[in-house]
């Protein structure tokens, strides 16, 4: 059965093509390869009016390659493990995922050994207010970044840790925050990967770092680092840099985490938001790493291919 479906591509040097026409559930295999190479050209992907239950979604994310399940099972939906839930209301009593998360600029899961590719978002209760996503295309900056910001980072690892985004639970009460701090940091310890990678469908280069997650610049001093990142953040979030996606009931999103970097805006007091996040790994290694940052000191923990299930790839030297 052939299923049409309608795109609008955005216009050059800008993100995000929409597709509507189209139920999702539905899709064949042709339309699915379609929907990637959409998304790894435009770096986002919007589906429109949609209007599926929570089987179809999960369904649908398998279509485009293996779910995730999130390392903390405090988000998991409780009768769905690959669904991530962002929510601010209870469930039969009971408190439901996770409130208020990914209020800072980040790329999912740059804190493991093994970063999530591909992101897909769908909404069940949006806000009366404001309910907005912000984008930045780390390609398109990396081009635009200004020599003496190039300096600081090209052939570089960065360090990414996620120990300072930990949400605090009801079972950390009358716990030591160091012992907290501490156990974070043994089960999620921090990671390096390639200050630019290189896309392993487009071969673009990419900046990959992100204020929620980069802490340090590897073989350099914490004053000179530390200064470097703020001046590269600062350059990151200039206002000239953000797409920002107003969201309408039956959207869903699905992005790149190689290329963008991302925000979720703030929820008013007393309004409900629920959304369902599924993470996606699409079967190819995270990034392809440059040669320049094969020369640096072997201390450093770079990403190798370990077998062939590896989703992370070093070329050689």
């Amino acid at each position: 059965m052939k299923i049409n479906m309608k795109v609008n591509k955005p216009s050059p040097e800008c993100i995000s093509a929409e597709i509507s026409e189209i139920d999702v559930s539905l899709v064949n295999k042709e339309q699915v390869k379609t929907i990637k190479q959409l998304v790894y050209e435009h770096k986002l992907v919007v589906f429109r009016n949609q209007s599926i239950n929570v089987e179809e979604y999960i369904e649908f994310a398998r279509k485009i390659g293996e779910p995730q399940v999130y390392p903390q099972d405090n988000y998991h939906h409780p009768d769905y493990p690959e669904i991530f839930v962002s929510s601010n209301v209870p469930k039969d009593g009971k408190k439901f995922g996770v409130k208020g998360t990914g209020r800072y600029w980040h790329t999912d899961c740059a804190f493991l050994q093994e970063p999530l590719p591909f992101t897909m978002l769908y909404p069940q209760v949006l806000p009366n207010s404001i309910r907005e996503t912000y984008y930045i295309d780390m390609q398109k900056v990396y081009k635009n970044l200004p020599a003496n910001l190039k300096n600081y980072i090209d052939g570089k690892y960065l360090r990414h840790e996620g120990k300072m985004r930990y949400k605090v639970q009801e079972w950390d009460i009358d716990r030591a925050l160091i012992d907290i701090m501490n156990e974070i940091e043994k089960r999620f310890p921090a990671v390096f990967h390639p200050s630019v990678i290189t896309h392993p469908v487009t071969n673009k280069e990419i900046l990959y770092m992100s204020e929620g997650f980069t802490t340090g610049i590897v073989d350099t001093d914490y004053e000179t680092s530390q200064k470097a990142l703020q001046e590269l953040f600062e350059f990151i979030e200039l206002e000239e840099h953000i797409h920002t996606h107003v969201w309408k009931n039956g959207d869903i999103l699905l992005w790149d985490n190689r290329t963008l970097n991302h925000m979720a805006s703030t929820v008013a007091k007393g309004e409900k938001s629920v959304s369902y996040r599924i993470g996606i790994y699409d079967e190819l290694p995270f990034y392809v790493s440059p040669k320049n940052v094969e020369q640096q000191s072997t201390a450093v923990q770079k990403p190798q291919v370990k077998n062939q299930n590896s989703k992370l790839l070093t070329l050689a030297k």
